[in-house]
């Protein structure tokens, strides 16, 4: 019999206790411990077969796991991911990977020192929806990737924020809660962003934070694409509305991301390429070819995978460094937003 990875969740808040869910599922996977400060989480523990440690020392020192999910809040990301890290334990770390880059790219150059895998949660990479999409561009489907257009418009409900006030403090907004997931596929897609100029508006509830926010992002390869979030708008565009990837939301027909290129354009996530019957010409006819959509859960699968690096047969589709410079471009977004003008961002190795 296959021994199993062992992977322990810290925090079982709404985060943690779907990671659990997903260990259940994945193969070859097995629920080691949870490790919560909060004493309802026991019960969860129990529930599912798992020891209960109140801190990550206390599970350390009896039994260490063979990696560690961290899906606690993210100003506690640095401190125990360094607790991992001197436990020579791999550690899948939520996004974002911590509060600032500078404090992220430390982590992950500890890692690097002690050798010991850091992966971060950007689980839309994990959809094989988005492996799709990554395949068809670097088949050259659309020919010379040109430029994108991203948008996550949504609208949350007040008691959205009644029941975790927090959201409503600055920091909290829809840049750094969800337009970093719109990022980051954008970054994994496209490359790097070497420039930012954006804009934002304060939150027409009165909270702290914006509630709309766009960019204009400048790529290290000449492309140039635009984005736009808001939490406080009415519409169909958004990847939670679109992808059908969490049951907890309805799904729409309408798609959230498009990429242009010199040969055709490609719409996400359903998967619909663009392009000119004959030659390249807005006099000629323009048709559609849609891919099959393959569906699995991302949060199964990047367990798995996570088990995978652990047993050293994969390196990490989400690194710690992707996970730094994703959470760069966010930082430039909001800094520019505040300051009025572009910001240039350090290429980071």
């Amino acid at each position: 019999m296959t021994e199993q990875t062992r992977i322990a969740v810290v925090g079982a808040g709404l985060v943690g206790v779907r990671h659990i869910a997903a260990i259940h599922q994945a193969a070859g996977v097995e629920l080691a411990a949870v490790v919560d400060s909060n004493d309802d989480s026991r019960k969860i523990a129990q529930e599912n077969n798992a020891r209960f440690y109140i801190s990550l020392d206390e599970m350390f020192g009896d039994r260490a796991p063979d990696g560690v999910i961290l899906s606690t809040p993210t100003p506690l990301h640095v401190e125990q991911g360094l607790i991992c890290i001197d436990a020579d334990c791999a550690v899948l770390i939520e996004k974002p990977i911590a509060v600032s880059a500078m404090d992220a790219h430390a982590l992950v150059k500890r890692g690097e020192e002690r050798d010991v895998p850091i992966l971060v949660g950007h689980h839309r990479r994990h959809n094989p929806l988005i492996q799709k999409a990554y395949d068809l561009i670097a088949d050259g489907e659309i020919g010379e990737p040109r430029s994108a257009q991203g948008t996550c418009w949504l609208y949350k409900p007040d008691d959205y924020y009644d029941i975790a006030p927090w959201r409503k403090k600055k920091g909290a907004g829809p840049i750094s809660v969800n337009l970093v997931h719109d990022v980051d596929l954008m970054r994994y897609l496209l490359g790097d962003v070497s420039r930012v100029q954006a804009a934002a508006t304060k939150s027409l509830r009165g909270f702290e934070n914006e509630d709309v926010a766009a960019a204009v992002l400048t790529f290290a390869n000449g492309i140039v694409g635009t984005i736009a979030v808001s939490d406080s708008i009415v519409a169909p565009w958004s990847w939670e509305l679109t992808a059908n990837e969490n049951p907890a939301y309805p799904v729409t027909n309408q798609t959230c991301l498009t990429i242009g290129g010199s040969k055709g354009s490609l719409s996400i996530p359903d998967l619909t390429v663009w392009t000119h019957e004959g030659d390249r010409s807005w006099w000629h006819p323009i048709s559609a070819t849609s891919y099959p959509q393959v569906s699995s859960d991302p949060l199964v699968n990047q367990i798995e995978h996570f088990a995978q690096v652990i047993a050293g047969q994969t390196t990490p589709l989400v690194s710690g460094l992707e996970g730094v410079k994703t959470l760069q471009v966010v930082e430039a977004i909001q800094q520019s937003a505040e300051q009025n003008t572009a910001i240039d961002i350090a290429q980071i190795n």
